[in-house]
Order: structure tokens, then sequence, then C-alpha cells
């Protein structure tokens, strides 16, 4: 599924800048960051292979996750522990990822 593979690769992104993060932020921000990619994808799994009620929870727990996801990228970039060509590189695919959990919720 692409909304699938877009998030593995997002997350594969971030597993490489997570690597680079400072040793004071790597653990909590980072982590926290880490936390949500996994829930993310977990969520849309779940997403693609339920049914009913089940997968409109699903689904809106993806969003919630991927909202909550964006806002501590954005944190990680403010106080500077993510520079702007990394910023850039995992936004992109994460508002695509919104774009198509949009989409996903519009056919529900």
């Amino acid at each position: 599924m692409p909304i699938i593979q877009k998030a593995t690769e997002a997350y594969k992104l971030w597993h490489v800048f997570h690597n680079a993060f400072p040793r004071l932020s790597k653990f909590s921000l980072g982590g926290k960051i880490d936390s949500l990619f996994v829930e993310l994808m977990e969520n849309l799994f779940l997403t693609r292979y339920t049914t009913g009620e089940r997968k409109l929870n699903y689904l809106n727990n993806a969003s919630t996750k991927l909202d909550l996801l964006k806002f501590f990228i954005q944190i990680a970039w403010e106080i500077e522990v993510l520079d702007h060509k990394r910023f850039a590189a995992l936004s992109a695919p994460l508002i695509e990822i919104g774009n198509m959990i949009g989409g996903w919720q519009k056919l529900m």
C-alpha cells in the first residue's frame, strides 16, 4: 500500500537523522518523534487490515499521530537539533502522507 510505503521511507530517513541528534535531545525529543513514527505506521497498517468502526478509529489515530509528529519535528527544527535541509526532507513525505490520510477519510 503506497501510504505505508511512504511512511516507511520517511521513517528510514528519520532514523538516519535521529542518529545525528545531540545526546541531550536524542533520548527525549528524538525518542518521542521515533515513537510517534512507529505508532503512525502501526495505525496505518491496522487501518489497512480492519473493517468498519475499528478502521475509522485507526485512521483517526493515524491522523492524530501524524499531526503530533509534525509538531514535534517542528520543535526539533526550532531548537536547532534538526537543520533546515533535514526538516524539509522530513516534512515533504509527511505532508504527502497527510494528504493520503485525508483522501482516505473522505472515502469513509
